[in-house]
């Protein structure tokens, strides 16, 4: 059985603010802003969010199929997917163009502001969603391409595959005619607490109103530290957060999170142990850097 991720591959260039962004921003100024942050430490890893979901679950033991776009420097990217065991059969080479590019500046308190060139994930919607392919059981549509996360969605519902609606910080290209229409074709729903808001702001509707839509197995939203609340048919489950030994980067933890989640879900467990498992994958990438360093401990997989 596999598990098909439509979403980003890209580079990462992250850097540390040892300061507050809070501090160098000025509300009262915003209109006119002009702000520079001296960031001493800087490295570039393999991010995007299909890159780091299959990284997951590669350390669970899956062999995810990744289905993204990749530019004419992504040959070093594949070579990696493929090494885990990942079918990159559904990745696309793009030529002309750069492989996506997101460079993170993060502050002492975590916070992040980002900038994201998307080079070749642009044209991500040129593959399709194969209809024959019985090893696919279950999928997942996370940041990607505009016209790819719109496609894909349908082409899954379309092939018989359920999926994860994941849109990320791509939620705010979709109005809210076109977000109900992921949400009517999607399983399950996964957002934090912001792109939670944002989301039911967009769709005139409150997240306990939303999980009680018949089709929809759960919805799912992260909180950081504090867990998540997980949503079925109108109730509310808090599943407590696990505490970090290291809080070092944020990057990716949304993403360990969801392969975590994906992981469970294709065993048939309860969703509420899907998000325990996520929330401790969570814990321990936030002590790594970079979305694809961490390790899962012994204990964890026998358990997994």
């Amino acid at each position: 059985m596999s598990i098909l991720i439509c979403g980003s591959l890209a580079f990462d260039t992250i850097t540390n603010f040892p300061g507050r962004f809070a501090q160098q921003i000025l509300p009262e100024q915003v209109h006119i802003l002009n702000v520079s942050f001296l960031v001493p430490t800087l490295r570039r890893e393999f991010g995007g969010c299909a890159g780091n979901i299959a990284y997951t679950l590669h350390l669970l033991g899956q062999k995810p199929v990744v289905m993204a776009a990749v530019g004419n420097d992504g040959d070093e990217y594949l070579a990696r997917l493929q090494a885990w065991g990942a079918d990159t059969s559904l990745v696309r080479r793009c030529s002309e163009t750069y492989t996506a590019q997101a460079i993170i500046i993060t502050d002492q308190d975590n916070n992040q502001i980002t900038a994201f060139h998307p080079g070749a994930m642009e044209l991500a919607h040129s593959t399709p969603v194969p209809p024959q392919r019985p090893d696919i059981r279950l999928g997942i549509i996370a940041p990607d391409g505009r016209e790819a996360m719109m496609a894909h969605a349908q082409q899954m519902a379309t092939a018989g595959i359920p999926f994860v609606f994941d849109p990320g910080q791509g939620l705010p290209m979709f109005d809210g005619t076109e977000l109900r229409q992921f949400v009517s074709l999607a399983r399950w729903v996964a957002v934090n607490d912001y792109e939670g808001r944002m989301l039911c702001e967009r769709m005139g509707t409150t997240i306990q109103d939303l999980s009680r839509e018949p089709h929809l197995r759960g919805v799912i939203v992260t909180l950081g530290a504090d867990g998540c609340e997980l949503w079925q048919g109108g109730q509310r489950t808090h599943v407590a957060g696990v505490p970090a030994h290291a809080v070092v980067d944020p990057t990716g933890c949304g993403d360990a999170f969801r392969g975590a989640l994906l992981h469970g879900l294709l065993q048939g467990w309860p969703l509420e142990r899907c998000v325990r498992l996520g929330n401790q994958v969570g814990a321990l990438k936030i002590a790594q850097r970079g979305g694809q360093n961490h390790r899962l401990p012994a204990e964890l997989l026998s358990a997994a």
